[in-house]
């Protein structure tokens, strides 16, 4: 794990009297999944998690979510900053973003344990309508602490961990779930949107917020990530001059734009690998590398192995999504 410059630690546990209900879920969750691995949910775009030791995590492309921890510390690693954060502690990405996490302390006797929801903007809109006056004031574009203003941090509350509890024991009766689902899943959003996190998670229903300016290019680049970047024409598509977008592109991901490229490429000339048995040199020429030896040293940068060893150690074990 390479040092970063700032260490950026998610916020304390504020409130003890939650600890009972916490330890509830965490039981649950250990019961429902036994073991080290993941459990879709019978929600929507939910996933529940269990690592049992450090080395779980891997890097990924996080897309718009909440990502709630139940148990355990993880380390998040994203641009140049670093973050940890803990037990009832929840984050929420509002664009998507390349990201290492790290879990930290986890043992089979103390597992790690995680709740993953991706977050659709039209789901967040339609909340925001219906909230009227008692919608969150939106974030304004330059209101960003030291670690971005694409990713944060919060504290569960009480109404949040209830709904919390009520989504994973869904899993124990999936004809109620068929029912009740999607409306634990829209209370959870509500939950988040009237909490100290409103701000930061309604710039998913503002279409002309900085956040969503910056998602139509990283849309761009996911969509064309091995082709040569154009800093002038992604300029135009966020209706923003070069210079401005290099700055509220740093702001929102703590990476530029050339950065970001970077780290999709990598991101699938590893899943090529992975998944379609690619090998290196091929799978560099595919995301756009000229130079497979550049590619195996930025590869080995960012994963922490040359792409033989890594592929092969990812295929010896399951990897717990950041």
């Amino acid at each position: 794990m390479g040092a970063m410059p700032t260490l950026h630690s998610g916020p304390a546990v504020a409130d003890a009297t939650l600890e009972p209900a916490r330890q509830r879920l965490a039981s649950t969750m250990q019961r429902l999944l036994p073991g080290e691995g993941l459990l879709e949910a019978p929600v929507e775009g939910v996933t529940l998690f269990r690592a049992e030791s450090d080395l779980n995590c891997t890097s990924s492309v996080l897309e718009p979510c909440l990502g709630f921890i139940v148990q355990g510390n993880k380390l998040m690693q994203f641009g140049d900053r670093e973050m940890v954060y803990g037990p009832l502690n929840f984050l929420a990405c509002s664009v998507h973003m390349p990201v290492t996490g790290h879990v930290l302390g986890a043992s089979p006797k103390s597992p790690h344990l995680g709740i993953k929801l991706t977050v659709d903007p039209a789901e967040v809109s339609e909340l925001v309508l219906e909230l009227g006056e008692r919608a969150p004031a939106l974030e304004s574009g330059g209101n960003c602490d030291d670690s971005s203003c694409g990713l944060r941090v919060a504290r569960i509350n009480r109404g949040i961990l209830g709904t919390l509890s009520r989504l994973v024991e869904l899993a124990d009766t999936p004809a109620d779930a068929k029912i009740l689902a999607p409306l634990a899943r829209r209370e959870l959003i509500y939950r988040v949107l009237v909490s100290e996190m409103g701000p930061h998670l309604r710039k998913l229903s503002v279409a002309d917020s900085q956040s969503s300016r910056i998602a139509r290019v990283i849309g761009i680049l996911q969509e064309r990530y091995a082709e040569p970047l154009r800093v002038r024409e992604l300029a135009g598509i966020a209706n923003m001059s070069e210079s401005s977008l290099y700055h509220s592109f740093k702001q929102v991901t703590r990476l530029s734009p050339l950065q970001f490229q970077k780290k999709l490429r990598l991101h699938e000339a590893r899943r090529l690998m992975l998944a379609e048995g690619l090998e290196a040199a091929s799978a560099s020429y595919r995301v756009g590398y000229e130079s497979p030896s550049q590619f195996s040293r930025e590869y080995s940068r960012m994963f922490g192995a040359p792409p033989r060893a890594d592929i092969n150690k990812l295929r010896g074990g399951q990897s717990i999504p950041a």
